[in-house]
């Protein structure tokens, strides 16, 4: 629903995910540096060419937040802002993009702070990002991804699920099943295989008895 879009990627990442799929721009430093004028004509000709909005991702956009504000304070293309993140952030950081982003395009992890420590090398993660996914949740449109992961249903999918159920209620619902062991997931036993199958429609099934607007 948000193709065509003008996507623009950034390396690093606030995470270190044993199995990230883009570790070669997450985890890596990589890429140009592009002057913030030079930009703003970049993103006013692929708005001409069709571009429905302009996707901010990575690895994770929030390190190089304040050049993407440099940008957009000087924008004059009405066209929607996309916050593509894993929302772990500070709550300073959220309200700097309050108002300044249409829909954030989020990805959920893990429902507690034991496999975000594990797998992604963060703290406290369960309670920062239920905080941010709320306050965006009251400031813009918002579509949540979940990557199911092996073994992982009964302590990251369903409680994500009851979260977004209960707090989340205008939120959209992307459940993908493309997760496959890649970086360092081999090294760790319970992600070293494919996800199955069943282990997605169980997820999927669970989020539609709780109401939610699975896509």
């Amino acid at each position: 629903m948000l193709v065509p879009s003008h996507t623009i990627f950034f390396s690093g990442c606030t995470f270190h995910c044993v199995f990230c799929q883009n570790w070669d721009i997450s985890q890596v430093s990589s890429g140009i540096y592009i002057d913030p004028e030079k930009l703003l004509d970049i993103i006013h000709k692929r708005n001409q060419q069709g571009s429905r909005n302009v996707n901010w991702v990575g690895g994770d956009p929030t390190p190089n937040l304040y050049y993407i504000l440099t940008v957009l304070k000087k924008l004059e293309d009405n066209i929607a802002q996309i916050w593509n993140s894993n929302m772990y952030c500070s709550i300073e950081t959220m309200k700097l993009l309050r108002r300044v982003i249409d829909l954030y395009l989020t990805d959920f992890k893990y429902g507690n702070d034991k496999c975000a420590k594990r797998l992604s090398l963060v703290d406290n993660y369960y309670d920062i990002v239920k905080r941010n996914h709320i306050y965006a949740h009251e400031n813009a449109n918002m579509i949540i991804r979940h990557l199911v992961m092996p073994n992982h249903v009964e302590c990251c999918s369903k409680p994500i699920m009851r979260f977004i159920s209960d707090n989340l209620p205008n939120a959209c619902v992307n459940v993908m099943a493309q997760y496959r062991p890649e970086y360092h997931a081999k090294e760790f036993e319970d992600i070293s295989r494919h996800v199955r199958i069943e282990e997605v429609i169980e997820v999927k099934d669970f989020g539609e008895d709780l109401k939610i607007h699975i896509i």
